[in-house]
């Protein structure tokens, strides 16, 4: 085997600020330290892994994410401890959400930039 786990995903991102109140204030990730690559970004730490938010010009083009929630589509996923108070914490932010409930555990949503995003939760 030469994969050996996740290291990071990475996210092309319009507004670092706005995408950084999703992940770190909706999601909960927390800050990890970066270097100063050239360019603005932030790296947030998800359990053994990262998230790196990649702030790109205004004309770059790096792929169009679905036009609307689509868990067929490409997406990361995020296991969650409880299903029902993440659900409840989304909507309390107004975002749309695709639920299947809490016996499949398994919930979408879309960053700022229309990245989809899966909530499953941690099944033992």
């Amino acid at each position: 085997m030469i994969a050996r786990r996740v290291d990071h995903v990475s996210f092309p991102v319009r507004d670092l600020a706005r995408s950084l109140a999703f992940y770190r204030d909706v999601l909960g990730l927390q800050p990890a330290p970066r270097p100063d690559l050239g360019f603005p970004g932030a790296w947030l730490q998800a359990g053994d892994a990262q998230v790196h938010l990649l702030e790109v010009p205004a004309d770059f083009e790096g792929g169009t994410p679905p036009p609307h929630l689509n868990p067929l589509a490409g997406h990361t996923a995020f296991a969650i401890e409880d299903y029902d108070a993440t659900l409840a914490t989304l909507q309390r932010y107004g975002l749309d959400v695709l639920a299947l409930g809490p016996a499949a555990g398994q919930m979408w949503v879309r960053d700022p930039d229309g990245h989809i995003i899966e909530l499953i939760a941690v099944r033992r």
